[in-house]
């Protein structure tokens, strides 16, 4: 009887390992862009590891109406990327491979999202 109980008490601690949910990963590299500052010269950013899988919109060009898209992305990370023309991954898009070149000042985002594939 004892052996019965033990093994239910296992098994059910081991159904709840099994069912607790994933934690947040993160891609390993930087994701940088370029964009214009409030003094309207060029600056450039870089989210450092940033969380993967998931949508950044990107601060400094989250706001159609007030800012400028950034532009020439380059994703130095080690997973794919879709940069988005709109906020919250919206809009036309264009996918970068990992640890590639940087991108050309006429690709415009405004947001990004990191895969899970690498």
């Amino acid at each position: 009887m004892r052996i019965r109980h033990a093994a239910a008490a296992a098994f059910g601690a081991l159904a709840l390992l099994i069912m607790q949910p994933g934690s947040a990963s993160a891609a390993t590299g930087d994701f940088s862009y370029k964009f214009v500052g409030l003094d309207g010269t060029p600056q450039q950013s870089t989210l450092h590891d940033p969380v993967s899988p998931g949508c950044i919109t990107l601060p400094e060009a989250a706001d159609p109406g007030a800012t400028e898209p950034a532009f020439a992305p380059h994703n130095n990370t080690d997973t794919w990327a879709m940069v988005f023309t709109e906020p919250n991954c919206t809009g036309k898009s264009w996918t970068l491979r990992p640890h590639g070149h940087p991108a050309t000042d006429r690709l415009k985002l405004r947001s990004v999202f990191l895969t899970d594939r690498h």
